[in-house]
């Protein structure tokens, strides 16, 4: 498989594709960027591949529909006093400092003058991975699940990926997120810390910590794709 293309082609399909030892099977992803990627497992062939492509292409192009729907995208942001940027679900006006770092006091996100995008980004990853942290453990207890850590970093248009030595990564983004919608997020990759696949049996473990967990996958959906994610910090 080491000959395996990173694009496959299917008719007008572009398909990102990547090999993990973990898959046994296929998973096929629209992405939030309207980009349909492809985790296999090693065994599977390319023309294996291009046929379930083509077994699912009306499925993927309703997925693709749906994205391109949600409409334009969201304006650019302005790094000016009055701005918005979400924190754990809320809205926090800009309030441009002559020095300091980013922080936010008394309601406002304050950010040095001349400061920008990377600036920001790197507050969200500072602020984020002790607040998840802590967030994630009991998550963890109560789904029996051994959590080796966590890091907040750029994941692309993924909210979570984990590894198989038990280490959790959440996009930065996430700290944007309502902390119920985090709490989903987090589940689903603990949950992943079992069940590797998106099967019926991963489903029955989030299920379990999260009985509505269905409700936050729509929410999920319909917010995220309206968060910042500057291409610095993507």
């Amino acid at each position: 498989m080491s000959d395996f293309p990173g694009v496959l082609r299917v008719g007008d399909l572009e398909v990102a594709v990547s090999v993990s030892e973990r898959r046994k099977s296929v998973r096929l992803t629209v992405e939030r960027d309207a980009s349909v990627t492809a985790v296999v497992p090693p065994q599977i062939s390319t023309t294996d591949l291009a046929k379930l492509v083509e077994a699912k292409r009306s499925w993927l192009y309703g997925k693709l529909a749906e994205k391109r729907e949600l409409g334009e995208a969201p304006p650019e942001k302005q790094f000016v006093s009055g701005e918005g940027f979400r924190y754990l679900g809320r809205s926090y006006r800009l309030r441009i400092v002559p020095a300091g770092e980013v922080r936010l006091v008394r309601g406002r996100l304050e950010l040095p003058e001349g400061g920008d995008a990377k600036e920001l980004v790197g507050w969200y990853r500072r602020v984020g991975h002790p607040w998840l942290t802590r967030r994630i453990q009991p998550w963890a207890a109560r789904m029996g699940v051994e959590l080796a850590g966590l890091r907040v970093r750029p994941l692309g248009y993924r909210w979570g990926s984990c590894s198989r030595d038990g280490q959790v990564n959440i996009h930065w983004a996430t700290m944007q997120l309502s902390p119920s919608l985090i709490d989903y997020v987090l589940v689903h990759e603990l949950a992943h810390l079992k069940r590797p696949d998106h099967g019926a049996a991963f489903w029955r473990i989030v299920e379990l910590a999260l009985p509505d967990y269905e409700e936050y996958r729509e929410r999920l959906r319909r917010t995220g794709d309206d968060l910042w994610l500057p291409e610095e910090g993507r």
